[in-house]
């Protein structure tokens, strides 16, 4: 778990990485339909695909010969339950220690 918290954690800090997850979320689409949101090459939106995938962020599936793009919501939700549970612990330790007594 912790690797994979540690490549989402990598991957949430780029802000053009962010922007995909955004649109992805709105709608699955494909790696062309992306790339038209940005200023750069379809390689460059390739490899960012390529590490949120990496990261479990995003899914991708085939459709004829396209490959559509969608947020993957167990990875999302994975990376957030950790930081909730990060944020429990510092900032409101008494709601972890429930958690962990439960």
């Amino acid at each position: 778990m912790e690797l994979i918290l540690d490549e989402a954690l990598r991957a949430l800090a780029d802000p053009t990485r962010r922007q995909i997850l955004r649109l992805v979320a709105a709608e699955e689409r494909s790696a062309g339909e992306l790339a038209t949101h940005f200023s750069m090459s379809r390689p460059a939106v390739s490899q960012h695909l390529a590490a949120l995938r990496k990261a479990k962020l995003i899914q991708v599936r085939s459709k004829a010969q396209q490959r559509l793009y969608s947020l993957d919501t167990a990875g999302m939700e994975a990376v957030f339950n950790e930081v909730e549970r990060f944020w429990e612990a510092v900032f409101e330790p008494e709601l972890a220690a429930e958690t962990l007594s439960a």
